[in-house]
């Protein structure tokens, strides 16, 4: 028997989110679960610097092997600031790296700046393999966080047979392989499903009709999909829409990489989701932006996209090597020292674009014409903010923001410069 640790750094997640739903640590529950299934003892600390007494044996006895997770590449430093704390507590424990950084960077890098002692690259089959029989160690996080997880994360596949190169999938997980049944391994009412291309398994259809029958049944809730929905899937199986709005999939997100040229599809596949009974407007668009398409051509992007009344997620893009990223939604402005600023973008630009995003999802969301800072920090008088949104006509509705010097923002406007 062995004493196992297992770390999740102290990444910048807000405390309310360390167990959101995006940032769970999932690959660390599998292995605590796989680790016991082994007569293992085994902890899980979240955090560099976090108080060791709940340690699920005396402090005073070390582990023999600490395994740190890895996020994203440029919150690499993170993994190194837990690397150096527990090497300096436990000099003798050996500490192993794994996870998307350490899966993404070569492996002598990784063991150079971390000062870790191994680095393990990829998924560990033997672990998910385990996962289909056995649940993840959910307790370890619910007895040491306030916020409880009432769903599961679950993968019905691993990998992605597009080879975007913005994305590090493919080349953690370079082979696709997809489950032909996910039945007994649902154990909650609500699922999340992690797979990078969820419509792409083969056996999808079976999956869903396993969804739909435990639907019926009452055994679930609702479903997402973290990753979104490959909209080039459903025009091919338009069926599928259906069968997700049966299994209770909400907030279908679709992705729009690249130029306006492509506006057509995404219509169709909007199109079809409306067909099987969402709402547009709990319709996500992915959108990569500080890329190859320019600024102007985003917008034209998120102007079409209220043309259909469906949100946007924006994506900001960070190069898969970059160890930093300092970028700050409250700063006025920053350089292409802070975070990764792509030749024909400015930071000028992002934050605009941002801006843009933001005021154009409430309007959405909100059913609103337009976006008012004055408005949403309930500045405005009730009856004037009433006529407001009573008035269908935009000359009228200008009139009045313009005489009671209102400020607003229209979302059908493109604004190919900074302004607002």
């Amino acid at each position: 028997m062995k004493r196992f640790l297992l770390v999740e750094p102290d990444f910048p997640i807000p405390h309310k989110s360390k167990n959101h739903k995006d940032f769970l640590p999932i690959g660390l529950l599998k292995i605590a679960s796989y680790l016991r299934g082994q007569g293992h003892k085994v902890s899980l600390v979240r955090g560099a610097s976090v108080n060791l007494e709940d340690l699920k044996w005396p402090e005073d006895i070390p582990p023999n092997e600490i395994w740190v997770t890895s996020l994203f590449t440029y919150w690499a430093s993170y993994v190194r600031e837990a690397v150096q704390h527990y090497k300096t507590k436990f000099p003798n424990a050996i500490i192993k790296v794994g996870g998307i950084y350490a899966s993404l960077c070569p492996s002598e890098e990784v063991k150079e700046y971390t000062g870790c002692d191994e680095v393990h690259q990829g998924v560990l089959p033997e672990v998910e393999a385990y996962a289909t029989t056995h649940f993840p160690a959910y307790d370890l996080i619910q007895d040491a966080n306030p916020h409880p997880v009432d769903y599961q994360v679950l993968h019905a596949s691993r990998g992605c047979l597009r080879k975007c190169p913005f994305c590090g999938t493919w080349k953690i997980e370079p082979e696709f392989q997809a489950k032909e049944s996910i039945r007994g391994e649902i154990k909650r009412s609500k699922v999340i499903f992690y797979d990078n291309n969820f419509l792409m398994n083969p056996h999808i259809e079976d999956i869903l009709k396993e969804l739909i029958e435990l639907k019926k049944q009452g055994e679930i809730t609702w479903i997402e999909s973290q990753s979104g929905l490959d909209g080039r899937v459903l025009l091919k199986k338009p069926q599928l829409a259906k069968m997700l709005k049966e299994a209770r999939f909400r907030y279908p997100r679709i992705a729009w990489d690249w130029g306006y040229d492509q506006s057509d599809s995404i219509k169709k596949q909007i199109d079809i989701l409306v067909k099987a009974g969402y709402k547009s407007r709990d319709i996500f668009v992915f959108m990569l932006y500080n890329h190859q398409v320019s600024y102007e051509e985003l917008e034209r992007k998120r102007v079409k996209c209220w043309a259909w009344r469906v949100q946007i997620a924006d994506c900001r893009y960070r190069p898969l090597d970059q160890l930093y990223d300092h970028y700050s939604s409250y700063k006025k402005s920053q350089d292409a020292t802070a975070y990764y600023i792509h030749p024909s973008w400015t930071d000028e630009l992002v934050r605009q674009f941002r801006r843009n995003v933001r005021r154009q999802n409430i309007c959405v969301r909100h059913r609103f014409r337009f976006y008012s800072r004055s408005l949403e920090s309930k500045q405005v008088a009730r009856d004037i903010a009433g006529n407001l949104r009573k008035l269908k006509d935009k000359n009228k509705i200008i009139r009045l923001l313009e005489a009671e010097d209102i400020d607003y923002w229209f979302p059908d406007q493109l604004y190919l410069s900074s302004e607002s």
